[in-house]
């Protein structure tokens, strides 16, 4: 499977650097694999401790002129970057397909996706306020928000383009500049967005991507080095915790977008085919490798069977393939550990008695390709049911009341997104009140924009990225207090 670009210099395969593509200073490289194939499709330079702390010193020194600018003028930048990602996007989403594995329609989609908080925070950059305090006899209070500082991001390989614009938009709208380490598995698309940046002008130092096959060096220096202010994180929670423990000693801010085990509670007034619609959307998507696809679909008693009947039917017509065959509805994990991985926990279910409705095997496919798997007759006892599962595995739980349906969605150490399918109006609040998480999907999975603020709560992360909200990680807010007015 070879990729054919429009314009085959998107496809870049060094460090981008202070405006340089550089090779590591070891002259290391690893290699970024097809997991559709196996087969490889690029090696790409690997960077350690000694280059990222070149990338550090040059934000700050290209960060002091940036935010000097006014606002409007970095938004002219963010909105150039916007329209080349648009004008570049069937040739972005070819290389997320390859290095990935999702099919090209939702690549498509997640350039769209990532392309949007570009011209969200292109706007919002305008609308940095402070405040004058009411203060009495000859002072005056005053209020204002600067930059954080230069910022370091962390991003992973499900979604390699929308989680960069999501962190790289605000920060460089902010005033700030960002150093960035792309997962691993999907350095091209990240080395791809920098390409265009360079291209619609944004100064050489604010915008430096770090591939790197030495993971631990690449982090070590971004949460020790004192220059960098805050760390902006999105991957798993036992990852999340070390960095924050790491950033303690710097007193470092940290946005932490981590783990999920979100709940579908589909109520036996439900809409029984929107909640089939709305779980197929929010398990399959991604082949199931999504921090807030559902990972227990949770189904009161009286609509149990029905609901697995059509949910089950649906499955059946989906198809595995290779990401740029038209006919493709799923493409594989991303690599042979994660298939690993989705085979110990859907094995270890069936050991405990879960039933395979459908799937609940590794595809003839070979590679990487797991099959749609719905597994039945699973409880709360089971390992199934606090295991985040990242991939296109569905294990269905039966509630039989409200008050049951709340407790087991708060049965988990995360919170980060959860979805109830309900008519009742009075349900309608009182669970979504009840269950302890950031992000509540109401007869709708499709939760995700620009314009809302995503996070999570208990070890589900910290912070919000997109929405008006999204900015203010990316600001310290500066109290200045004016005496002697009266002289």
């Amino acid at each position: 499977m070879k990729l054919e670009l429009n314009d085959s210099s998107l496809l870049k395969t060094k460090a981008f650097i202070n405006g340089q593509w550089v090779d590591g200073d070891t002259g290391e490289s690893f290699s970024v694999l097809n997991p559709a194939t196996g087969a490889v499709v690029a090696e790409v330079a690997s960077v350690g401790q000694a280059e990222t702390a070149r990338a550090i010193a040059a934000a700050d020194a290209a960060m002091q002129s940036w935010k000097a600018l006014p606002a409007g003028q970095r938004s002219e930048v963010l909105e150039r970057w916007h329209g080349l990602i648009i004008d570049n996007i069937d040739d972005l989403a070819a290389i997320m397909t390859i290095e990935q594995g999702k099919p090209v329609f939702e690549s498509k989609g997640e350039v769209l996706y990532g392309a949007s908080y570009l011209k969200w925070f292109a706007e919002e950059g305008k609308r940095i306020y402070g405040d004058i305090l009411p203060s009495a006899g000859d002072r005056r209070s005053i209020v204002i928000k600067q930059p954080v500082g230069v910022v370091a991001a962390i991003t992973p390989w499900n979604f390699p383009n929308a989680m960069i614009t999501r962190k790289a938009a605000p920060a460089l709208a902010a005033g700030c500049a960002i150093v960035l380490k792309p997962a691993g598995e999907t350095p091209l698309s990240a080395l791809a967005l920098a390409e265009l940046a360079s291209r619609a002008g944004l100064p050489a130092g604010l915008f430096s991507v770090l591939p790197s096959a030495r993971s631990s060096s690449v982090g070590g220096e971004m949460t020790s080095n004192p220059t960098v202010k805050k760390l902006t994180f999105t991957g798993s929670t036992p990852v999340g915790k070390l960095l924050m423990k790491q950033c303690a000693d710097t007193v470092k801010r940290t946005s932490m977008e981590l783990g999920g085990n979100a709940p579908v509670i589909i109520f036996d007034d439900a809409d029984l085919d929107l909640a089939v619609k709305g779980a197929l959307v929010s398990k399959y998507r991604n082949s199931g490798q999504t921090c807030i696809c559902a990972n227990r679909l949770l189904v009161q008693e009286g609509i149990y069977d029905a609901f697995v009947e059509k949910f089950a039917a649906a499955v059946k017509e989906f198809r595995l393939g290779f990401g740029f065959d038209a006919d493709t509805t799923h493409g594989p994990v991303v690599s042979a550990k994660a298939l690993g991985d989705i085979d110990t926990i859907v094995q270890s279910a069936v050991k405990q008695g879960a039933n395979v409705v459908t799937g609940g095997k590794p595809s003839a496919l070979g590679h990487c390709f797991y099959e749609p798997t719905i597994l039945t007759n699973v409880d709360d006892s089971m390992n199934i049911f606090s295991e985040e599962i990242f991939g296109p595995v569905a294990p269905v739980f039966k509630f039989s009341t409200e008050e049951q349906a709340i407790s087991m969605a708060n049965d988990t150490e995360f919170g980060l997104a959860a979805y109830v399918f309900t008519e009742n109006v009075g349900r309608i609040w009182r669970v979504s009140e009840g269950i302890e998480y950031g992000m509540v999907g109401v007869n709708e999975t499709a939760i995700s924009s620009e314009v809302i603020p995503f996070g999570g709560v208990k070890e589900s992360g910290q912070g919000r990225e997109g929405s008006k909200y999204g900015l203010d990680d990316y600001l310290e807010t500066k109290y200045i207090c004016m005496g002697g007015l009266q002289r």
